[in-house]
C-alpha cells in the first residue's frame, strides 16, 4: 500500500522536505513517527512523510501528487496548537482519504475533559467530581470541595501542565494552580477530586469489533506493586501520579524509580470488569481505530475513569504497544492492523 506519515512540527517547514527513520529519531525527536515509518517499510509497503505547520495547501498538494491509500495520521497539532487537532482528520475526511485513528468527532469530545466527564457521567461510568474554573470568568469559590483536589488545563494532553503543584490541599492552593492554568496555558481549569489508587491504563484497538489489551500500571518507587508513591521515602516532593516530568524525565523516573508496566497483581474478575469499561467509553465517546483509557483503581476496588485518550503514542517501546505484544500482536501485526481498521472504516462509511 501507498502510505503517507503524517505529522506535526514546530516550525515552518519547506513543503518538499522529506524525512528519514533517522531524522525523525535524532533531529525531530519524534520517536514514534520513526518507529512507525520504519515498521511500514518494513511491511514492504510504499511509505513517504508529510510534516505541516501552518500550511494546509501542501497537505492538499501532498495528497493529490502521492495518493496515499492510507493517511497513517500522527498529527496533534496545527500551528503549535493542540485545538485544531481534530481539524486534520477532518479535512482528510472532506478529501474522502482513509485515515488512522480517531474522527474529528471523538477528538473534539476528549479535548474536553469537563465535556468528556460529563457524557461519561450522563451513561453512569463513574468519574472524579470536577468544577471547571473557566478563564474568563475565574471561580473565586469551591463551595462543599473534598481535599486534595487535582488541578489541571481542560484541553491539553501528555501530561502537560502537570506537575506536583496540580495536587492541591486547600481551597486557596486549587484557585492558586487555577489561576497559574489560566494564565501559562490561556485555558479554563478542571478541579476534581483526586482520587487515591493505582493507576491504569487500558488499550483499546478497532472500529466495531474491539480488543482490550492487558492493562499497564505505572509504578512510583521500588515497591509499589499497587502503592501509592511517595510512601518508599516519605518525602512531600515524591510523585504521587504522573506528572508530565513523570512520563518524560527519563532522569526524573530514574530518581524516583518510575516505570511503567504490566499491572501488578489484581482481584479476581477485575480485569475482565476493565475490560468491558473500556469498550463501553470507547464507543460513549465514539472513539474508532486506537484508543487508551486511563483509570484510577481504589483501595477498595473501585474504578474511577480519569482520561480518555484517542490516538495514544505508537512508539515501539510505549504503553499501547507493549499492552499489544502480551496478546501477541507484535509491533508490525499492530501497525499492519491499524491500516487494515482505518480502510475498513472507509470501506464501512
Amino acid at each position: 500500500m501507498r502510505i503517507l506519515v503524517l505529522f506535526d512540527v514546530h516550525r515552518p517547514i519547506a513543503p518538499d522536505e522529506t524525512f528519514s527513520v533517522r531524522s525523525l529519531r535524532t533531529e525531530e525527536e519524534k520517536p514514534t513517527e520513526a518507529d512507525v515509518l520504519a515498521c511500514l517499510r518494513k511491511l514492504g509497503h510504499d511509505a513517504d512523510t508529510l510534516a505541516v505547520f501552518d500550511d494546509v495547501h501542501t497537505l492538499f498538494a501532498k495528497i493529490q501528487a502521492f495518493k496515499p491509500d492510507v493517511v497513517f495520521n500522527l498529527c496533534e497539532t496545527f500551528f503549535s496548537d493542540r485545538a485544531h487537532e481534530a481539524n486534520v482528520p477532518a479535512l482528510l475526511e472532506l478529501m474522502k482519504v482513509p485515515y488512522t485513528g480517531a474522527g474529528p468527532e471523538a477528538l473534539m469530545l476528549c479535548k474536553d475533559k469537563a465535556l468528556t466527564k460529563k457524557l461519561l457521567t450522563f451513561h453512569r461510568v463513574r468519574v472524579a467530581r470536577f468544577v471547571v474554573s473557566p478563564r474568563e470568568r475565574p471561580l473565586r469559590r469551591l463551595r462543599r470541595f473534598a481535599y486534595p483536589a487535582f488541578v489541571k488545563p481542560i484541553g491539553e494532553e501528555a501530561s502537560d501542565g502537570i506537575a506536583l503543584s496540580s495536587l492541591a490541599k486547600s481551597e486557596e492552593e486549587a484557585l492558586e494552580r487555577a489561576h497559574f492554568l489560566h494564565e501559562r496555558f490561556e485555558s479554563d481549569a478542571l478541579i476534581e477530586e483526586y482520587v487515591e489508587g493505582r493507576e491504569l491504563y487500558l488499550g483499546v484497538l478497532g472500529n466495531k469489533r474491539l480488543t482490550v489489551f492487558p492493562p499497564r500500571e505505572i509504578f512510583f518507587g521500588p515497591s509499589s506493586s499497587g502503592s501509592e508513591a511517595g510512601e518508599q521515602a516519605g518525602a512531600d516532593d515524591a510523585p504521587r501520579f504522573a506528572t508530565a516530568r513523570a512520563k518524560w524525565d527519563e532522569a526524573y523516573r530514574r530518581k524516583w524509580k518510575i516505570r511503567n508496566g504490566p499491572a501488578a497483581s489484581l482481584p479476581a474478575g477485575l480485569e475482565r470488569r476493565l475490560a468491558d469499561l473500556a469498550r463501553r467509553v470507547y464507543r460513549i465517546l465514539n472513539v474508532r481505530g486506537l484508543g487508551r483509557i486511563d483509570v484510577r483503581l481504589t483501595s477498595a476496588g473501585e474504578v474511577v475513569v480519569i482520561e480518555v485518550n484517542p490516538n495514544p503514542s505508537l512508539a515501539r517501546e510505549d504503553d499501547f504497544a507493549q499492552a499489544a505484544a502480551k496478546v501477541d500482536i507484535g509491533y508490525e501485526a499492530l501497525i499492519q492492523r491499524i491500516l487494515e481498521n482505518a480502510r475498513r472504516w472507509k470501506a464501512d462509511n
